[in-house]
């Protein structure tokens, strides 16, 4: 009879022994007894019944998808080549489990699909312009279509936008053309500054007497400090008369 005991002892212990299933803070257990949803297992150790109950360990932490390299042609019928991200969490173990398959696998298929669709409704621009706007639209839609699995979509981001080889060779013909018309219109802005300096500095000149001949005679100096210019003069009788004007200033 003690080793019956015994036996019987050892048995119980493996049989529990075998039955601890362990749920980690991060995951949450959705138990099934013969078939049914009875109910979800909070982290710690928790007993499953052989044969008769199933646990199925869903991680709930923030998860990324990496939507993969995506065709689509924009309202202006422009192919480009577009991939994403999609950060999510499931907020209920029982639905991700019940209602779909596989979520992970589902949400990546819908997330293709939606963002095929988003971009089909914009032009390219657009595109370009509101990535991020676009990338809400398209967390908005995957979202809620989500939210019967039992999942929570934190954020969609559009990684990159590669547009075709020949569109991007136009678009820096463009770009180079832009930069040309600016450099022309800043130089023609400088000539027109300068030409109304000059303008205002010969009415200047015109409304003091003798000042167009001293500024030709600083002129006069500024070349004859250099030795090696040669030049040759024909100095107006006004030019003299300024002269005498300034010496006899001077005696004074």
């Amino acid at each position: 009879m003690e080793g019956l005991a015994l036996y019987i002892a050892v048995f119980v212990v493996v049989i529990v022994l075998i039955s601890i299933r362990e749920i980690k803070q991060y995951e949450r257990g959705v138990k099934l007894t013969l078939g049914k949803f009875t109910g979800i297992a909070q982290p710690g150790w928790r007993l499953v019944i052989p044969v008769f109950q199933k646990m199925i360990k869903v991680d709930i932490r923030v998860k990324a998808v990496d939507v993969p390299d995506q065709e689509a042609i924009t309202a202006d019928n422009i192919s480009v080549t577009i991939n994403a991200v999609i950060y999510y969490k499931v907020a209920d173990a029982g639905r991700a489990v019940l209602e779909v398959e596989n979520f992970y696998y589902a949400i990546s298929q819908l997330a293709q699909t939606t963002m095929r669709n988003a971009v089909g409704e914009v032009s390219l621009d657009d595109l370009l312009r509101n990535r991020e706007k676009i990338a809400a639209g398209i967390k908005i839609v995957v979202d809620k279509a989500t939210d019967q699995w039992g999942i929570d979509v934190e954020s969609v981001e559009l990684k990159d936008i590669v547009l075709p080889a020949d569109l991007k060779r136009t678009m820096a013909k463009v770009a180079e053309a832009e930069r040309e018309r600016k450099a022309v219109i800043i130089n023609s802005e400088g000539e027109v500054a300068a030409s109304e300096n000059l303008a205002q500095a010969a009415r200047t000149l015109a409304a003091a007497p003798g000042a167009l001949h001293l500024r030709t005679l600083t002129s006069i100096n500024d070349i004859s400090s250099d030795q090696s210019n040669t030049t040759v003069w024909m100095v107006p009788i006004e030019a003299l008369r300024a002269l005498e004007g300034i010496a006899e200033h001077m005696k004074k």
